[in-house]
């Protein structure tokens, strides 16, 4: 084959996650960012695949840039300046943009827009408003009024097209693929570039093995987004994944899929990965999303596990069971609750779970209530807190907004730390007390050190499990942030401010900024003494392994009347009778079978 002739024009890309502001209105940005973004390495592998096809043109180089905001400057005006020298063909994709980070992404495009650079945004809030609302909402019409094109949907099979488009200068308003979600099977893998990587705490990537999910919760945005029928990518698609990684000195990864263990290929893809591990002698390890009953399908905790997963996130979102009820989350029961912590400890996994409040019957009593029953009775290590937050393309956002009910007009407040809506039983106050309150309330030093002790006495290292501690502490404690949105320095640049709030006197900035780390990290130092103490006297202690509490204590039927859980509200009462009557008839069913 003969080799293909020179470009003669270069068409520059630029794809960027945003960030968003914090109440101080500052970029939320770190030296090195918490969680890797998906759609970034998605999109920019489909720009790959169509740079090495020479999809725009043999006469044409593709050149990529892809930027996370939460761990670089975006300078706009430096970008429009790039594309310029290049000649001026080229596309701003603001991609994977959520809701609360959906006014950070326009202040992104106004100056790329006045220098009649193109720009595209994608991402949840665009597909979840076009796919939910009536019409184009003012925020996504104000994007249309600049010349942003919009783009809903999944990239696979399309982003050539928008390439094409933007190179021939006929970008359209909207591209809404919405009811033509793409299969995954055989595409163009997510992939970013190692020094990208590099940026993140742990240099950790990530990919999805699947989109959607079946399930109903009515707070999710997924289902309305991705789709409840699931599409999968194959297990030679994640072996390439995880090969391609490996080639550039990448070897840990956040597997991003909603929920794995509802991925039809999951044992083949664990097969695969296993395979790698104790044949080739890969060092791989996985974060992993599920849900509360994947301990019931037969092998997925041990070979998860083998497969290198070491930390898993739980959406258990509440322990009572009429807010489960409430917000369509059936499939959680609280008498699995136990069962599914204890299975994740005996393979020595780190246990994440998601906590909501706000439901309709919850106060501040009761949640606090609750999260102490957490703490004496669940053996789960890190508990993470979020607002019940109506996001737009949910189930809930839509049902507020068709009977009119009030909801905060500022999308940078839906990130689900800010509350957005009323409340049956709290006003608005009581509902971000609540929240403050939930963290101090399972963070404490004592509760850290027990966490600790169960790591300990279950073969997980207590010393990762104090620097995951710290980090969460730290996170909302010192910085008023998410631990999903933390990472490591946080940085504040004086001009990056919010359009409408003033830029500071450099005079006042620059000494607050520098004595609120000076301070920031002497109080990160105290807590870690404190902690390390702890560790310490976890490794001396021979005797660290019988270490157990009401928590670690096996599963036992009695424990649905004994246990508080069980036993705290008429709703947990009902929940604990239907489990005993589902186990008694589990037996008389074993017995009937023949021998």
């Amino acid at each position: 084959m003969p080799p293909a002739p020179p470009a003669r024009r270069r068409f520059r890309l630029v794809l960027i996650k945003p960030s968003h502001y914090d109440d101080d209105g500052y970029v939320v940005q770190w030296l090195r960012s918490a969680i890797p973004s998906n759609t970034l390495a998605s999109l920019h592998g489909l720009a790959l695949d169509v740079r090495e096809r020479r999809a725009l043109g043999a006469e044409v180089a593709l050149e990529i840039a892809a930027f996370d905001e939460t761990n670089t400057r975006i300078r706009p005006r430096r970008i429009g300046g790039w594309i310029r020298e290049g000649g001026g063909f080229g596309l701003v994709a603001l991609v994977g943009v959520q809701s609360n980070q959906f006014p950070r992404a326009m202040d992104i495009a106004r100056p790329l827009r006045e220098a009649a650079i193109p720009v595209a945004i994608g991402g949840f809030h665009v597909s979840g408003c076009l796919a939910m609302l009536p019409g184009i909402q003012p925020d996504l019409q104000a994007a249309l009024d600049l010349g942003v094109s919009l783009f809903a949907g999944e990239a696979e099979g399309r982003f050539e097209q928008i390439l094409a488009d933007a190179l021939a200068g006929r970008m359209q308003p909207v591209y809404n693929f919405m009811e033509d979600l793409p299969g995954l099977e055989g595409a163009p893998p997510p992939i970013l570039p190692s020094r990208r990587i590099k940026r993140t705490g742990g240099r950790i990537t990530s990919f999805d093995a699947g989109r959607g999910c079946p399930f109903q919760c009515s707070f999710c945005t997924i289902i309305n987004v991705q789709g409840r029928k699931s599409r999968y990518r194959s297990a030679d698609d994640v072996e390439a994944i995880v090969r391609r990684n490996l080639a550039q000195g990448v070897d840990r990864f956040f597997i991003t899929d909603d929920n794995l263990a509802r991925n039809r290929n999951w044992e083949a893809i664990f097969d695969r990965l296993i395979r790698l591990r104790e044949e080739e002698g890969a060092s791989i390890h996985f974060v992993i999303q599920v849900d509360t009953l994947c301990h019931k399908i037969p092998g997925f905790v041990e070979k998860a596990a083998r497969a290198g997963v070491t930390r898993v996130f739980i959406g258990m979102e509440s322990i009572n069971p009429e807010s489960l009820l409430a917000a369509k989350k059936r499939q959680n029961r609280i008498s699995e609750y136990r069962r599914l912590l204890l299975a994740w400890k005996s393979v020595r996994c780190f246990t994440y779970a998601g906590y909501i409040l706000g439901f309709p019957g919850d106060t501040a009593e009761t949640i606090m209530r609750d999260i102490r029953i957490i703490q004496r009775e669940l053996p789960l290590d890190l508990l993470e807190f979020f607002c019940l937050t109506p996001l737009p393309g949910s189930e809930d956002h839509k049902r507020l907004f068709t009977e009119g009910v009030p909801m905060d007009p500022d999308m940078n407040k839906y990130d689900l730390e800010h509350v957005c809506t009323g409340h049956p039983l709290m006003s608005r106050q009581e509902w971000e007390r609540a929240y403050r309150l939930a963290w101090e309330t399972y963070y404490t030093p004592e509760h850290m050190a027990r966490v600790m002790r169960r790591a300990g006495a279950t073969g997980i290292s207590s010393g990762k499990m104090m620097f995951l501690l710290l980090w969460f502490w730290g996170c909302v404690t010192l910085e008023k942030i998410h631990p999903l949105e933390g990472g490591y320095l946080r940085r504040k640049v004086r001009k990056d401010r919010r359009p409408g709030l003033p830029v500071e006197n450099p005079f006042i900035f620059y000494p607050r900024y520098l004595a609120e780390l000076v301070g920031k990290h002497l109080r990160v130092l105290g807590m870690t003494l404190r902690l390390a103490a702890v560790r310490r006297a976890i490794k001396r202690d021979p005797n660290r392994r019988a270490y157990t509490d009401t928590a670690l204590t096996p599963v036992a039927e009695e424990e649905m009347d004994a246990l508080e859980m069980f036993t705290v509200t008429d709703a947990a009462r009902t929940a604990a009778d239907k489990a005993k009557r589902d186990l008694a008839r589990t037996r008389a069913q074993a017995l009937q079978q023949p021998a």
